[in-house]
């Protein structure tokens, strides 16, 4: 038992996530971050994460949600500080209020902070917050200081561990954990406290971001300014949101924030656009280029020739908000609801407390819980959302939700031909060829899935690391009568689904079959080969995969 409580407190310690979210620290001259972990080193550490988050369940991975926070992260990160560092933003279902950034370039944000915004640009703020600390090496730095830190707190506890077992009696387990809780709590503060030195400069550097983007630099401001009212009022034993433990907010937090957007606003105009949507504003710089729209055009780059410029055609990426936050966040309180019992009652209580009852989103929002329901539900989603249709008919989330609907209710024909429309007007649309792909698996057959298969594969080549994708490939190849693809689909699923031990079988049994091509057989062989020195370190550290344990 002695050396079972020493090895969890060295474990503890060692596993305490060196400023998982937010660490951060002006930079100081002769800093050292830069040479502690390599570019590629901390992309594969930022990867390594993502896939854990997976295995446990802690992920979001939806197409339209993803895509809508990628669109909102990506223009923020081409406007930052960084434009070369590549990000990678992902959903957790967590309905808490947080928002992290760690190595690599990899932000997550809570569904519970998009569930509390007023509107895209206070998500916005927060993801150009999180990108500074990115951009600042401040997580890097975090790892650097806990690095000096723990040892000697790791000490200290295991010493503490080894009085209270001496001591002996009743109470040594007791003290043996609080030994241990009062060691982790220390590194904790440790921790809590370098972040807090940082927060400042995040503020100004995603302050610029946001103004540099389009969005409302108000937004910072207000949002910290309801969370801090938020943590005032927080009575009755309701815990802090995590956002305000790793991302203190205090009245000079607040001052400094809004005196820096009045700031912004005396360097920049307003504009105000006319959209199908509604009326959207946002704020330019007059004396900055803009190069969202025509990256090549006044750059002079110097491989075209003298005088000539470009302009590229829109890609998609509107400035300013996209339009979507209001569907975005009913899609998200949807998908995060903890029971289909609990959306029902949130839903009514919003019914019951907006003078109009729900608005337009809202009722998207019902129409996609119906649909999650299924049954009778089925029927009842596809009248909603045609009616919604009627009112939106550019709207891309109600023309997919519409288009499930009816393939659930067995019509076919008119959901696929639905599907094929918006599959020629958007042929780039990760949201729309995977829902139309998982539609066609769903009806099953060969043909559905070689349209499946067609329709994935240059999503593929381009996105080999989504395991949503893979999963649907592999289905689809199921379905066309292509065993060995699926069986590689589905195995690069499972890695990417942080069950690396599981994918390493998987190729294993892939290589004996007697029909595999030489491409093929070389391509498994490689993978085989950059897996499994996880799988043995794993094995080493004692992380075993829970459902190879049992089988």
């Amino acid at each position: 038992m002695r050396t079972l409580l020493l090895a969890t407190a060295v474990t503890l310690a060692l596993a305490v996530p060196p400023s998982f979210a937010d660490d951060t620290k002006l930079p100081d001259i002769g800093s050292s971050a830069g040479e502690l972990l390599t570019p590629a080193r901390q992309a594969e550490y930022g990867g390594m994460m993502l896939r854990e988050l997976r295995n446990y369940g802690y992920l979001l991975d939806d197409p339209l949600v993803n895509d809508w926070l990628g669109t909102m992260g990506t223009r923020l990160g081409s406007n930052s500080a960084q434009p070369q560092q590549k990000y990678t933003f992902f959903m957790m279902k967590d309905r808490q209020i947080n928002a992290f950034a760690t190595l690599g370039g990899y932000i997550g944000m809570n569904a519970g902070l998009v569930l509390t915004a007023e509107r895209e640009d206070e998500v916005a703020a927060v993801l150009s917050h999180e990108i500074a600390h990115v951009t600042q090496q401040h997580v890097l730095r975090g790892v650097e200081r806990a690095q000096r830190d723990q040892i000697p707190i790791l000490l200290g506890m295991l010493a503490a561990v080894v009085a209270a077992q001496q001591a002996g009696g009743n109470s040594s387990g007791d003290a043996t954990m609080a030994a241990i809780t009062s060691g982790m709590g220390l590194m904790q503060q440790r921790q809590i406290n370098y972040t807090r030195s940082n927060e400042s400069e995040a503020d100004r550097l995603g302050i610029r971001t946001l103004a540099r983007s389009g969005y409302d630099v108000d937004a910072m401001a207000g949002f910290f300014e309801r969370m801090s009212a938020a943590m005032r009022g927080n009575q009755g034993g309701y815990s802090t949101p995590d956002f305000l433990r790793t991302h203190p907010v205090n009245i000079t937090r607040i001052s400094e924030a809004k005196a820096r957007a009045e700031q912004m606003k005396k360097d920049t105009v307003l504009l105000t656009t006319q959209t199908p949507t509604g009326v959207r504003q946002e704020r330019v710089n007059p004396s900055e280029p803009d190069t969202s729209r025509d990256p090549l055009g006044n750059q002079g780059n110097p491989l075209l020739p003298a005088g000539l410029q470009l302009t590229l055609p829109d890609a998609g990426l509107p400035r300013g908000v996209t339009g979507l936050f209001d569907w975005a966040r009913e899609r998200l309180r949807v998908l995060s609801a903890p029971t289909p019992s609990e959306l029902v009652r949130e839903y009514e209580n919003l019914k019951r407390s907006q003078k109009n009852g729900l608005t337009d989103p809202q009722r998207y929002g019902v129409a996609i819980a119906r649909l999650r329901d299924g049954g009778v539900a089925t029927a009842q989603a596809a009248q909603e959302l045609r009616q919604l249709q009627s009112e939106y008919p550019d709207n891309l989330w109600v023309a997919l939700a519409l288009g499930e609907a009816e393939s659930r209710s067995g019509q076919h024909a008119e959901a696929n031909r639905r599907f094929d429309a918006l599959l020629k007007r958007l042929p780039q649309s990760r949201p729309v060829a995977l829902t139309y792909a998982n539609v066609l698996n769903e009806q099953g057959g060969e043909a559905a899935g070689k349209r499946a298969q067609a329709m994935l594969r240059p999503l593929l080549a381009r996105n080999s690391d989504d395991p949503v994708l893979q999963s649907s490939f592999g289905r689809a190849s199921e379905l066309a009568g292509d065993p060995t693809r699926a069986s590689e689909a589905y195995a690069e699923a499972a890695y990417l689904n942080g069950r690396p031990e599981q994918a390493l079988i998987q190729f294993q049994a892939l290589l004996k079959q007697p029909g595999l091509d030489y491409v093929s057989r070389a391509r498994v062989d490689a993978r085989i080969e950059s897996i499994m020195p996880t799988v043995l370190e794993m094995r080493r550290l004692g992380v075993r995969d829970p459902d190879m344990s049992r089988n």
